[in-house]
């Protein structure tokens, strides 16, 4: 499947689809994603027809994938109302925890806090993986030196250590120009898991711009010739035209280097996070993540991910299946 088809599906049918990137100003002001499209022509009359409403939110990360099942699912369940915020990972958790959504996108697992509190909230959880990424580092095309690496180069420039930093500073025959940075908010579980492989719970330059909008971190590292910047692997791909991939250790992230980890450490698993008592009791909810992983390694790797081998896809449709 291809991205165009799911652009022309959503205007097809009309779909009030308005999934932006991670933790954008309006999904943290609640406001959702949210689609309840028309019947589709043609629909096989003995498919069982839903109606009902589905809860999610979360990591930007994992968007771009969720608003492709979403397109899909509204021609398959036309009368299922699915609203998906996208608050970050940590947002969404915190979504989760209040008993606000049926399931949560997350670009890192769950932290024992967040596991703590959705025990006391009385919330059984069942975490399910539905990609792979490779967290990606870009920067402007004009630079043309930073273009390979090292993980103690990449922590020698991100973190704090109360300097203006130059890149001459990381290696003396780079420019003497100062470092410009552009990360994900606190709230992304992207900056999450760069602070756990690179940072080594350091302090991220203070200097730094945050943004849970990675399309704005996109437009920074786009428009400064010394901006740095870190974030999915799929903003890269669409954005490929603005920006220039960093190897890392020598190691260029594709499809190839992200799905057998050699893509290191950056290579990681993306997941949803189901409520336990929604997939039993909303069946709407059960059939809408049921079809997410029925369809979510064509829809990563049409989006710019990669998709989990089938047995896992397999594995994951047991475990809902037993939650039912």
């Amino acid at each position: 499947m291809k991205k165009w088809k799911y652009l022309t599906m959503t205007a097809v049918m009309g779909s009030a689809l308005m999934l932006g990137a991670c933790g954008s100003d309006s999904a943290q002001k609640g406001n959702n994603t949210e689609t309840n499209a028309p019947a589709s022509s043609g629909q096989d009359a003995a498919d069982k027809k839903l109606q009902g409403a589905v809860s999610g939110d979360g990591s930007s990360t994992v968007a771009p994938i969720i608003e492709a099942v979403v397109e899909e699912y509204a021609g398959t369940q036309p009368n299922v109302k699915v609203s998906v915020g996208v608050s970050g990972t940590g947002g969404g958790f915190e979504k989760f925890i209040a008993g606000e959504t049926d399931f949560s996108n997350a670009s890192r697992p769950v932290k024992d806090e967040e596991k703590a509190k959705l025990e006391k909230a009385g919330i059984a959880f069942t975490e399910l993986p539905v990609a792979y990424d490779g967290l990606s580092v870009v920067v402007n095309p004009e630079n043309d030196w930073a273009k390979d690496l090292t993980v103690e180069q990449l922590k020698k420039i991100w973190v704090e250590d109360g300097k203006e930093k130059k890149w001459s500073d990381i290696d003396p025959s780079w420019p003497a120009e100062k470092i410009v940075y552009y990360s994900p908010g606190t709230d992304s579980g992207t900056y999450d898991y760069f602070d756990e492989v690179i940072l080594d719970g350091a302090d991220l330059a203070k200097t730094a711009t945050l943004s849970e909008d990675d399309n704005m971190l996109v437009q920074g590292v786009a428009g400064d010739k010394n901006a740095i910047g870190f974030f999915g692997y799929a903003y890269y791909l669409e954005n490929k035209d603005k920006l220039s991939i960093v190897n890392i250790n020598g190691v260029e992230p594709t499809n190839k280097t992200i799905e057998s980890g050699e893509y290191a450490p950056l290579s990681r698993p993306l997941f949803v996070y189901v409520k336990n008592s929604a997939m039993k009791d909303n069946e709407a909810a059960y059939d809408f993540v049921k079809y997410t992983l029925e369809h979510a390694g064509d829809m990563a790797e049409a989006v710019g991910y990669v998709s989990l081998p089938e047995d896992k896809y397999s594995e994951a449709l047991k475990t809902l299946e037993g939650l039912k």
